[in-house]
């Protein structure tokens, strides 16, 4: 079984999970969204990484899925609610919980979303489960302040680029490290691994987020499942935003400052804004910045104990880097 049939295969092992798991019917208005967030599908890199990293460091892979499919659980959880402070129509290609039903009910269902990832969580049978929740839940509170530092900064006239990396190690890189880490926890890893898979996920998350707001200005439509431009559109201060706005001069600097002033851009001048992008060489910066980001990952997992999910891991890593939604 080669690593991107090691990776499907997991992949499906959450998924059956996550279709079985919510058994409650009613409220329908609680529970019918619920379902609906979970049944949208995903790439399921958080709980695959968790099943992996356990298995990595010499533990049982199905002590792990049921905290794997946990932190899915709360992954969703920030999506339902990110979009309805985002104002967001579409996700994975469908209509969002709050555009299919109403904001109210979406609210809800994410909080569910929320107590059920516990429920997942603390169905796990590990030696360290104290250790597993206290990771667990300060991803939680991490994800939560990165949210906070996001919608901030869309009314703050003055964001860095360190303030912005900072802001999405909390709101992205945690999750994917906290991901990591359980599964290192439930498969009892030596110190040593468990420190490795923190850095690898912290790594990982990073340049995933940084390539989500490369592919926000650069995918194809109808392969990324939303629309391009989103982010400028909504005045977040991406990578490329801030990148862009280091480096520009004279009109292109101008068209930028605008930004922050009127708290985005109209959708017809993205094509604009996306040369200004090209033209100052943030488009190449945020790709360097992946680039390394990527290999220092994979240098992480160069100090596990060789084994197929270590390969699998490195696999996936590369995947994550090439992707085009």
């Amino acid at each position: 079984m080669d690593p991107e049939q090691r990776y499907e295969r997991r992949k499906v092992e959450v998924e059956q999970y996550l279709h079985n798991f919510i058994n409650e019917h009613k409220p329908r208005t609680l529970y019918k969204p619920a379902k609906y967030v979970l049944a949208a599908g995903g790439k399921r890199i958080r709980p695959v990484i968790t099943l992996l990293a356990c298995e990595a460091v010499g533990g049982d892979v199905n002590n792990a899925l049921h905290a794997g499919a946990g932190i899915e659980i709360l992954h969703n959880f920030t999506l339902v609610h990110d979009d309805i402070m985002d104002h967001a129509e579409t996700r994975r290609g469908r209509l969002t919980v709050h555009k299919k039903w109403d904001v109210n009910i979406a609210i809800l269902a994410g909080d569910a979303l929320l107590a059920l990832a516990y429920r997942a969580l603390l169905r796990t049978q590990a030696l360290r489960i104290q250790e597993i929740s206290k990771v667990f839940t300060e991803g939680v509170v991490m994800v939560c302040e990165g949210q906070a530092l996001d919608k901030e900064f869309e009314i703050r006239h003055r964001v860095h680029v360190n303030d912005y990396l900072l802001m999405i190690e909390k709101k992205t890189g945690k999750l994917v490290s906290v991901a990591a880490q359980v599964g290192a926890l439930i498969g009892n890893a030596q110190p040593v691994y468990l420190e490795a898979l923190k850095r690898y996920g912290e790594y990982v998350g990073r340049a995933f987020q940084i390539q989500d707001d490369l592919l926000d200005i650069v995918a194809d439509e109808k392969e990324f499942g939303k629309m391009i431009g989103s982010d400028l559109v909504e005045g977040k201060k991406t990578f490329l935003f801030l990148e862009a706005l280091r480096r520009a001069k004279g009109e292109q600097k101008k068209m930028l400052q605008r930004v922050f002033i009127n708290g985005g851009v109209p959708r017809k001048q993205v094509t604009a804004f996306r040369r200004i992008y090209e033209e100052t060489g943030a488009i190449d910066s945020a790709k360097k910045r992946i680039e390394e980001d990527i290999t220092e990952a994979k240098n992480q997992l160069s100090t596990l104990p060789v084994s197929k999910a270590r390969e699998t891991l490195r696999w996936l890593t590369d995947k994550l880097h090439n992707r085009t939604y």
